[in-house]
């Protein structure tokens, strides 16, 4: 059975930081493409970073300088490091696991709020 969990979120002031974490099990971790993706009341859901299977990272520009997206396959895990926390970065925050030809696996969502 295929399990994505998020942890980390929580309530944060504007300028703080939160590292948040997804453990996959019950897929090959090193085969997947990792993404962090968020969805804010009444918006749709974005992709936020992503990292590859090589760790190739992407970022959507919002964030760049601010997040960094890390894995690690030992513990089947990927991370987001969120500094400089501002209001709009306040969503639900949910990781995606991919693979080419194969379904996508997706987290229940860990909640992020920055109070301004």
């Amino acid at each position: 059975q295929v399990q994505l969990v998020e942890s980390g979120g929580g309530l944060v002031q504007s300028g703080g930081s939160l590292r948040l974490s997804c453990a996959a099990s019950g897929i090959g971790f090193v085969f997947f493409d990792m993404d962090w993706y968020r969805q804010a009341p009444g918006k749709q859901r974005e992709l936020v970073a992503a990292i590859s299977r090589t760790s190739n990272t992407n970022y959507t520009d919002s964030v760049k300088g601010r997040f960094t997206i890390s894995r690690d396959n030992a513990k089947n895990t990927v991370y987001l490091q969120m500094n400089s926390l501002k209001p709009e970065d306040t969503a639900v925050y949910f990781c995606n696991a991919r693979r080419p030809g194969r379904n996508s696996y997706w987290g229940q969502g860990t909640r992020v709020t920055v109070s301004s």
